[in-house]
């Protein structure tokens, strides 16, 4: 691995897909390892990763659409009856993360309660640190410097993305959106973005208004290109890709973006590791 990298978990969407698992990417350097999303498979994707869930440092979650933490209790639960010794579980998210995790630890209580009875050596439940974030907000976790930004994915409020920074590099984790200026200020100068994006121009024809609805609130491909361009980032990744591309579209993704990006893109796979320094 290089020295600070992201590593593709997940770039699916909720269409199942068997290549892609959902929303998910993992932010490491050589001593912190930071989860971005949780989407399905997640803890698959991270053992692939050769990442167990007890070496996460932190989960970061970018808003609670339910594709993007469907597979948390299972980063949880894996969490707490594999690690050797208790240790905490750091969450943050926007507000009404805490409540969601709530709920979410209410729902596991029977299996819970089911473990606790079975193993001499757990003798408590797991436990879960929730700290929810306001835009702007600043914090370091291990040795990456995390900085917080709204997004724009309404009507689904308040969403945030994240910039992590390490040894004078930073990759942007945009979750999903469609562009605005604090995402453009998020972005600016960023070695590596990453952003959902849709195809219009394949999604319209569908017709089927619960699809064709997604194009509201995610950025196209060409949203994405200019927001790349507009704040100078290195690299464009493109992630949670609708409809998902197959190997023989891939170029299509990439000469669309390229219309108005002319660095380095990326049309993410499953477990695609991108060096950021």
């Amino acid at each position: 691995m290089a020295a600070f990298d992201l590593v593709l978990l997940g770039t699916g969407s909720p269409i199942p897909d068997p290549d892609r698992a959902g929303p998910a990417s993992l932010v490491r350097t050589a001593t912190t390892r930071l989860l971005v999303d949780a989407g399905r498979a997640v803890v698959l994707r991270l053992a692939g990763a050769g990442v167990a869930p007890p070496m996460l440092d932190a989960i970061l979650i970018t808003h609670l659409h339910s594709d993007h933490v469907c597979a948390l209790n299972d980063v949880v639960t894996t969490t707490w009856v594999t690690a050797p010794v208790p240790r905490p579980i750091r969450i943050y998210g926007p507000p009404g993360t805490r409540h969601f995790v709530g709920a979410m630890m209410d729902m596991l209580g029977p299996d819970i309660g089911y473990r606790i009875a079975h193993h001499d050596d757990l003798v408590d439940p797991p436990e879960i640190v929730v700290e929810e974030l306001e835009p702007n907000a600043t914090f370091t976790i291990g040795d990456v410097a995390v900085t917080v930004g709204r997004t724009d994915h309404r009507p689904v409020e308040p969403t945030i993305g994240y910039r992590l920074e390490h040894d004078g590099r930073a990759v942007v984790l945009g979750g999903d959106g469609v562009p605005c200026g604090s995402l453009d200020e998020l972005c600016a100068g960023a070695d590596v973005y990453v952003q959902t994006v849709v195809r219009d121009d394949l999604i319209r024809p569908v017709g089927f208004p619960r699809f064709v609805d997604i194009l509201d609130y995610h950025s196209t491909v060409t949203d994405a290109s200019r927001t790349a361009t507009k704040a100078g980032v290195g690299t464009l990744v493109l992630t949670h890709m609708v409809p998902p591309p197959t190997t023989d579209t891939v170029d299509e993704w990439q000469a669309i973006a390229a219309q108005d990006f002319a660095g380095p893109i990326i049309v993410g796979a499953d477990g695609q590791v991108v060096a950021i320094a």
